[in-house]
């Protein structure tokens, strides 16, 4: 077998054996489900190839504790503290080792490779938070690796454990009311990524709110759930004429990016533009003025999550409770 330059994967290994990722796994674990000539056929390449499976995952795998996984893609920092610190409450009150994988969404054999190496520590349940829970290979690879998984801020997948969300269509039409009802005729939406649902759904939330007010315009701009996407989405939108009174971005991210944009055009929040967000992550109420948002109680269904994984709950409904945060960065129009 040639000499290859770096550490193969356990993919690498289960292609040269002729078995699956899970098989190696096993091996490698010490699982009983593999018979003495594969066991010993798997463990011939892994001797040839020099392959030397990540070191903490081995040791997770022999500590004898249940062990979860958690996945994450997310551009957002404030995002992924919240579902950090909810999985984290969950795994600790289930009496669960938690697992952390990084993934890099859009490169499909990227993804596949952090489902297998948390496959291969021993992971028996993922949690996945967008924008994996929406991504062909990552639940692709869940389905082959034999995995439970819930999904956060994403539809329910058939195959998976379960998912939560919030009613994204009815907090994106709450928030443009409160606008419409603040006195607001132009309001800008600053869209998320186009490969999330979400996205959609709160668009479509605005504009249904919209169609059913009197002489309410909505101007739309795409961004990524960047600070920096919110920031060049809202200046396309300040540019536009009449110039928007409002501002929604599809996250607290890109909705203080556009806090610096307007400030950046010689502008006043929330005097000459209003500007909201969603989630409700720290920096909400970190940035100056403090952002009205919509708090989707992020951390809480990471928490609920790893309970499910568990078996210490049930997840009866997909929707969980979201509520208008209202504070200084919003109010009437001048």
């Amino acid at each position: 077998m040639a000499a290859d330059d770096r550490n193969p994967t356990i993919d690498d290994i289960a292609r040269r054996a002729g078995v699956s990722a899970m098989t190696v796994s096993r091996v490698i674990n010490g699982g009983a489900r593999v018979s003495a000539a594969t066991r010993e056929r798997v463990q011939a390449v892994i001797d040839a190839a020099g392959y030397v499976p990540d070191p903490a995952a081995r040791i997770l795998a022999r500590a004898g504790a249940g062990r979860i996984g958690l996945l994450y893609a997310n551009p957002s920092n404030a995002y992924l503290a919240e579902v950090l610190s909810g999985a984290l409450a969950g795994a600790r009150a289930a009496g669960l080792l938690l697992m952390i994988e990084p993934s890099q969404a859009g490169d499909p054999a990227q993804e596949a490779e952090a489902v297998r190496r948390l496959a291969a520590g021993g992971a028996q349940g993922l949690i996945v938070p967008p924008p994996l829970g929406e991504s062909a290979a990552t639940l692709d690879a869940i389905r082959a690796a034999g995995l439970k998984a819930v999904l956060l801020a994403a539809p329910p997948v058939e195959g998976m454990t379960g998912a939560l969300r919030v009613d994204d269509v009815g907090a994106a039409a709450e928030m443009t009311r409160r606008l419409i009802d603040l006195g607001h005729r132009c309001i800008g939406l600053i869209e998320g990524r186009a490969d999330q649902s979400a996205s959609a759904d709160r668009r479509r939330g605005a504009q249904a709110a919209v169609e059913a007010a009197q002489g309410v315009d909505l101007l739309i701009e795409r961004g990524d759930f960047t600070y920096r996407s919110g920031f060049e989405a809202a200046r396309r939108l300040l540019a536009a004429r009449p110039r928007p009174t409002a501002l929604f971005a599809g996250n607290d991210d890109m909705a203080a990016g556009a806090l610096a944009a307007v400030h950046a055009a010689g502008l006043q929040t929330p005097g000459d533009v209003s500007i909201a967000g969603f989630d409700d992550t720290y920096l909400a109420a970190s940035v100056w003025p403090a952002l009205t948002t919509i708090r989707q109680p992020v951390a809480e269904m990471a928490r609920r999550a790893a309970l499910r994984l568990a078996g210490k709950e049930q997840l009866e409904t997909q929707f969980v409770e979201h509520r208008l945060i209202e504070r200084e960065s919003t109010a009437s129009p001048g």
